[in-house]
């Protein structure tokens, strides 16, 4: 007689079942109305035990059909594994499709293929477009070698993100870059915090300093402001725009820049994300908390701001804002978003958050929006 604990399909405690009450197999056939034929099947693991099956198992011989159903799934697994193949690229598949956007990245032009189920293509298309000699060294899988180094522990949407950052800087042309080029530059952009429509001039200044410009739009998911890297010994500054407002353009760029004096991104490429979030924690790295102090001086000057805060805080009146951003020579916007983090209050001070992107996209390198920046012709 069978045991209970070495049971392994629903068959053999069929069998043991039928033992026990000393019935036959043309007995029960008759009671659960099956063929004689197809109770052989089920009982030598020929055929499988149904959900309706086990309910009437369960009706004839007062056991839980949920037991005949269990011992029918152990089978059915421990089957499967004896007779199935190892497929090690399983969970190399489950990384790339998984964790990158594939179908953003066919719709937008960075990689070629029919569709996300043309897998050979895609996977083909990613090792092209991550310069990777075999899927298994695709960087965002996590044992790959990583041929570029980043800060922190980037996304696999975040590297994409920087490749295609990479790819198009790498077809850009500028002149030596020199510290004296970043002061210069700096010097040259400040005036130009007056008005959105002065950031087309953005690109030309910052090309003149040696310094590669590209806007890549971000993918889903990405939260990425901007990045610096450098490619060889020329510096490159990548932004999103995702935020399109003037207050956060000139911050994201003033923060790279400093990245940019500081030669940040030469060992490991800076991504910044989040940048809205406070400019200051206790977790941030000190390369971080430098730009944002940068950036946040370069907007609008700390003390300038304190002493505005100071004067008319908690009642900011239009007037105000307006008189306050010309005396230091800065658009509203700017003000409007450095009051709202002191406030808390961001659905204040909105209509001076102005877009810049029309403004600047003419003159720049951008890839995204519809646009696909030209690679390689």
């Amino acid at each position: 007689m069978t045991q209970d604990g070495d049971l392994r399909t629903p068959g053999q405690l069929i069998e043991q079942l039928l033992e026990d009450r000393g019935w036959s197999k043309r007995v029960l056939a008759i009671i659960l109305g099956i063929g004689e034929t197809t109770l052989s099947k089920l009982i030598a693991g020929k055929r499988p035990v149904d959900a309706k099956l086990a309910l009437a198992l369960s009706d004839v011989f007062d056991i839980t059909p949920d037991r005949f159903l269990e011992l029918q799934n152990r089978f059915d697994l421990a089957h499967a594994m004896a007779v199935a193949r190892p497929d090690p690229k399983r969970a190399q598949r489950a990384q790339l499709f998984g964790g990158l956007p594939i179908a953003e990245m066919i719709r937008r032009g960075w990689i070629e293929a029919g569709g996300v189920q043309d897998v050979p293509k895609v996977e083909s298309e990613l090792m092209r477009f991550f310069g990777a000699p075999s899927i298994e060294e695709i960087p965002v899988l996590p044992h790959a070698p990583k041929k570029t180094d980043v800060a922190g522990k980037p996304t696999p949407a975040q590297v994409a993100w920087l490749y295609r950052a990479k790819e198009i800087a790498s077809d850009m042309l500028a002149p030596p870059f020199s510290e004296f080029g970043v002061q210069r530059a700096l010097k040259q952009l400040k005036p130009l915090l007056v008005a959105p429509t002065e950031t087309r001039k953005v690109p030309r200044i910052l090309t003149e300093a040696g310094i590669r410009f590209v806007i890549v739009e971000t993918l889903t998911g990405a939260k990425i402001d901007g990045a610096c890297f450098w490619i060889d010994d020329a510096p490159v500054i990548s932004m999103t725009t995702r935020f399109d407002r003037i207050d956060n353009f000139w911050f994201v760029l003033r923060h790279e820049l400093e990245h940019v004096l500081r030669e940040d991104g030469q060992t490991a490429v800076m991504i910044d994300t989040n940048l809205e979030e406070p400019y200051d924690t206790a977790e941030m790295i000190e390369e971080e908390r430098q730009a944002n102090e940068a950036a946040a001086e370069f907007c609008v000057p700390r003390d300038a701001m304190a002493g505005f805060i100071a004067r008319k805080d908690p009642y900011f009146a239009e007037r105000d804002i307006i008189g306050f951003s010309r005396t230091i020579g800065v658009h509203p916007g700017l003000v409007a978003g450095q009051l709202q983090r002191h406030t808390g209050r961001y659905n204040r001070f909105r209509q001076h958050l102005v877009p810049v992107r029309a403004s600047i996209a003419p003159s720049a390198i951008v890839d995204g929006w519809g646009d696909i920046a030209p690679v390689g012709e």
